[in-house]
């Protein structure tokens, strides 16, 4: 019985581990308390959750209003999918619906020049996005018109980090940057420029870049032009 126990708590410490090599493994947990300077989307983005299902999960509406010390809850309610809406309880199907639809995406371009020198999935800094080697301090450009729905330092290992909305269903992040040229809710179009390359954690001049489609992180090599 004890070696039967001994299995089983190796067993549960390692999936809370990262692993080595190939698919990581993550631990979440239950709520995240929102820190200033966090919006909806940052959260969402840090534990791979779709933006609209966390506001649904927890009755944010648009998510605009999160204040720091809020609890965040990061699982479903339980019963449910969803806090119920108005819509919903009184019988509006559309809304269902709507959860759902994915939007169509953008016409993408690079989002700076240079080789991809890890790809989607190749090591365990990838496994969300791609990695970029170019110049310090050379352009770094918007991959599609959008919205920048966050602008800052608060997710660690990225440095300096931009997430734009493009649509309802797709997001794109910018890490490793040294200076950002564009603010929280500004508007953008495509080909803009919006930061500076910074270096990554081997001190290498490199973009870190990545396409979430309903939240998910999704290969960018099989969106981007080919070039």
């Amino acid at each position: 019985m004890k070696a039967l126990a001994l299995n089983c708590s190796i067993l549960i410490a390692c999936a809370l581990l990262t692993s080595c090599g190939g698919n990581t493994l993550r631990w979440t947990p239950e709520y995240h308390t929102v820190r200033s300077g966090e919006t909806l989307y940052a959260i969402a983005w840090r534990y791979d959750v779709d933006y609209r299902t966390l506001a649904r999960w927890n009755a944010l509406g648009d998510g605009a209003l999160i204040r720091p010390g809020q609890k965040i809850n990061l699982s479903a309610p339980p019963g449910g999918l969803s806090v119920p809406t108005a819509a919903t309880r009184n019988g509006d199907s559309s809304a269902v619906v709507s959860r759902v639809a994915v939007a169509a995406a953008p016409k993408w371009r690079w989002p700076t020049d240079g080789r991809v020198i890890l790809s989607f999935g190749e090591s365990p800094k990838t496994q969300s996005g791609i990695r970029i080697k170019g110049r310090a301090g050379q352009s770094v450009f918007a991959a599609a018109g959008g919205q920048v729905v966050y602008a800052g330092s608060g997710l660690i290992s990225f440095g300096q980090l931009l997430i734009i909305k493009h649509n309802a269903s797709y997001l794109t992040a910018y890490g490793y940057n040294s200076v950002l040229l564009v603010k929280e809710g500004q508007q953008l179009t495509s080909g803009q420029t919006i930061a500076r390359m910074g270096k990554a954690s081997s001190q290498q001049p490199a973009l870190h870049f990545e396409i979430r489609r309903d939240g998910k992180p999704v290969d960018p090599l099989k969106y981007l032009p080919r070039r």
